[in-house]
This record gives C-alpha cells, sequence and structure tokens, in this order.
C-alpha cells in the first residue's frame, strides 16, 4: 500500500524537483545569490513557520496534532537563532494558503507538504554554502535539513495515524505545494526566465 508521502511526493514529482533546483534558490533570493540572501529566505520561512504553527499549536483541537505543531513551531524558533539574519523578507505564500487551514485534516497534509518543500529548499542552501566554500554554514544548513528529515518522519506517521478523512488532507497538501510551485514560477518569470525550461 502506498503510503500518503509516497504518494504525495510521486504525483507532485515534477513541481518538487523544480522547488529543489539552483532555479529555486535563485528565485527565494529573488535574484541575490549571496550568503546574506540566502541565510534571509532561511529566516523569512522559519519566522512564518514559528507564527503559524504557534498558531495551530493554540488552536488546535486534536491533543496529538496540538503537540506536532508545537515542536515544529518550537524547531522553528531555533532555526530563526541559528540562522541568525534577519526575517525582513517576505514569507513565502505557502503561508497564506496554510493559514486558511482549520481541521486538524487539512493542516497534516498542509504541515507535511511544507515541510516537504522547506526540505527542498534547504538542501539547495546547503548546497550554495558548499559552493561557496564556506563549510561551517553548510554544517549549520545540514542540522536545519536533519531538523526539518525529522518533522518529515514524524508527520508523515501523524498522517497516517490521526487523519480522518484523507481525501481532505491531501487536498491540503496540494494547495500547499501548487502555491508554492506557482510562486517559484512567477517569480522567475518577473526575472525573464522561462521556468518550463528549468530541471
Amino acid at each position: 500500500m502506498t503510503s500518503f508521502l509516497d504518494s504525495l511526493r510521486g504525483d507532485h514529482e515534477t513541481p518538487l524537483s523544480r522547488l529543489g533546483s539552483s532555479k529555486a534558490l535563485y528565485a527565494l533570493t529573488a535574484g541575490d545569490m549571496n550568503a546574506d540572501a540566502v541565510r534571509a529566505a532561511a529566516a523569512a520561512d522559519a519566522s512564518a513557520a514559528a507564527n503559524l504553527f504557534d498558531e495551530w499549536t493554540a488552536a488546535e483541537s486534536s491533543g496529538d496534532a496540538a503537540t506536532h505543531f508545537a515542536d515544529i513551531a518550537e524547531t522553528a524558533r531555533s532555526h530563526l537563532d541559528t540562522v541568525n539574519a534577519d526575517d525582513e523578507s517576505d514569507a513565502p505564500q505557502l503561508y497564506d494558503v496554510l493559514a486558511e487551514f482549520e481541521t486538524t485534516d487539512e493542516r497534516l497534509g498542509g504541515a507535511l507538504a511544507r515541510v516537504l518543500v522547506s526540505l527542498k529548499a534547504t538542501e539547495q542552501m546547503v548546497g550554495f554554502f558548499i559552493g561557496d566554500a564556506d563549510p561551517k554554514s553548510a554544517n549549520t544548513f545540514r542540522t536545519l535539513k536533519s531538523d526539518l528529515q525529522d518533522q518529515l518522519e514524524a508527520l508523515a506517521e501523524a498522517v497516517d495515524e490521526l487523519v480522518d478523512d484523507e481525501a481532505l488532507a491531501r487536498t491540503a497538501a496540494d494547495a500547499v505545494i501548487q502555491s508554492a510551485y506557482d510562486e517559484y514560477v512567477e517569480t522567475l518569470e518577473g526575472m525573464g526566465i522561462k521556468p518550463k525550461n528549468v530541471c
């Protein structure tokens, strides 16, 4: 039986592949491929995640789901401190989509999709600092990547165990990934780059 996570990955293979490309990092930094811009993008994501998952923790009716959301919020705050950059960049648009979810099933599906997208970006950030001959920063972002991988595994289990309406969770997850991909396309097109040529 195919798991929720495997199905999600399989059905969004191309968008997730492109969101894990160097062009995606170029889009995240609005073309400013330097260390400060990469850190600022990471900080913006972490700040948005901390705020969102704090709100979900307070509003969530499922105690088990609330525990997962609280852990994600705490990790995001830790990442914000670790990255050590301002979070003045705009939050990714996917957080606007996530903020609309009100049911436990939607939130768990959306949270899983969000960590998939964030993990792709963080992998590119690790690669950026390796290429920038900055092993200390690369190791810092490897820690972030490891934390996100742990989140992915925990959320995959939570979806399997806590979700009542898998179709609802899947619709939410699809919307989050689509939002991230749409922003990627719009940003690159705004810079005169054709996303359809990006692999």
